[in-house]
């Protein structure tokens, strides 16, 4: 059993040494920060609080699933890199070139409170593509694909069963504190320092659509080179 648990350590830190550099919550702060000025503070926690949870489900949702639903929509890994990366590009470039009167915006969005349904930005962009992109979702599937072969024979059956959850969820954790961390960043940095750190955000989102576009034509040009 102590045998068991040491695996499952491993297993956990190897899982969330992998998924960190892509599930990165400091990308989905950065959006909350950039999109959730106009929203209530409670409504924007509870917001927070769904977006972790989707993380945690558009996780779990691809490792047991993603394969077979990729494989009935006919969606290839480099067509999902290229979908994803075009979203990411299209959400950095709204975070690069701001409206140019947010003001009047944020009065007509005021004015229009009683007849609009607040803006729900949990799911995108915050949980998606935010934190489970395009990236994220690549390598949790083509992780479970490569599961039975590699790992199953060195590990427990029950270890190889959990371990996906709790990295998940350990995830989804990191993703809600720091999120619900993003306040006590903006008192500190100012309103002026929040729209810096978007506009470079902004660029750098632009930059990953933009290679998320390039790995999926890469790929796709490989598979008929190598056909």
């Amino acid at each position: 059993m102590i045998d068991d648990l040491i695996q499952l350590g491993k297993l956990i830190t190897l899982g969330l040494a992998l998924m960190l550099p892509l599930a990165n919550p400091l990308t989905s702060m950065t959006l909350l920060l950039s999109l959730g000025g106009q929203i209530p503070y409670k409504e924007r926690e509870r917001q927070v609080t769904q977006a972790a949870f989707y993380v945690v489900g558009i996780m779990l949702v691809t490792y047991y699933a993603g394969a077979w639903i990729m494989h009935t929509f006919g969606i290839s890994i480099p067509g999902l890199r290229i979908a994803g990366g075009l979203i990411v590009v299209s959400i950095g470039f709204s975070m690069l070139f701001p409206p140019a009167e947010p003001r009047t915006m944020a009065a007509e969005a005021a004015a229009d409170a009683q007849t609009r349904q607040m803006p729900n930005i949990a799911f995108v962009p915050l949980a998606l593509p935010g934190t489970a992109g395009p990236g994220t979702i690549a390598m949790i599937i083509s992780g479970a694909a490569s599961v039975d072969a590699s790992i199953t024979p060195q590990y427990a059956p029950w270890v190889i069963v959990v371990t996906p959850i709790i990295v998940f969820a350990l995830l989804g954790l990191l993703f809600w504190v720091c999120l619900r961390s993003a306040g006590r960043i903006v008192a500190v940095i100012g309103q002026s320092g929040v729209e810096a750190i978007s506009r470079v955000m902004g660029f750098l989102l632009v930059c990953m659509g933009v290679q998320f576009v390039i790995n999926g034509i890469l790929e796709i040009m490989g598979q008929h080179v190598a056909g």
